[in-house]
């Protein structure tokens, strides 16, 4: 007579290897949202430096259009930049919710000189170092 060994295996996951796996996704979650966060931060970013530069632009054709040389003095060149049918349809808002000031309103700014600037500008990572040839 032969004996045979009857083995039983059981269906299912240990309690280890379910806490393996909770934290394996945790992981990976948590680098998905690093990830998120970086590229937030990033488009905030290009959203800023397209509003300044749109209205930095907007200021130079406002200028070329009407005669005055940068650093000129123009009654209230903001208003006449900005608005419905003007060279900046609206006034710019910053998507990282900081605020935009526009420079003394009666100068036409100087080339390497921002006609506004964020309130968010002293952060490292949210408007360029170098903008002087705008």
């Amino acid at each position: 007579m032969k004996t045979q060994s009857i083995l039983k295996t059981k269906k299912g996951m240990t309690l280890l290897e379910l806490t393996v796996v909770i934290l394996v996704l945790l992981s990976l979650i948590s680098i998905l949202f690093i990830g998120a966060r970086a590229w937030k931060a990033g488009s905030d970013r290009a959203g800023c430096i397209m509003n300044i530069r749109n209205v930095q632009q907007g200021v130079r054709s406002y200028a070329n259009m009407n005669g005055y040389n940068p650093g000129g003095t123009v009654a209230a060149w903001y208003t006449n930049v900005v608005g419905s049918g003007k060279f900046v349809e609206r006034a710019p808002a910053c998507p990282a919710l900081g605020t935009y000031t526009a420079a003394a309103d009666t100068t036409i700014p100087n080339i390497g000189t921002l006609a506004i600037t964020c309130s968010l500008s002293g952060t490292a990572t949210h408007v360029p170092a170098t903008y002087t040839d705008w």
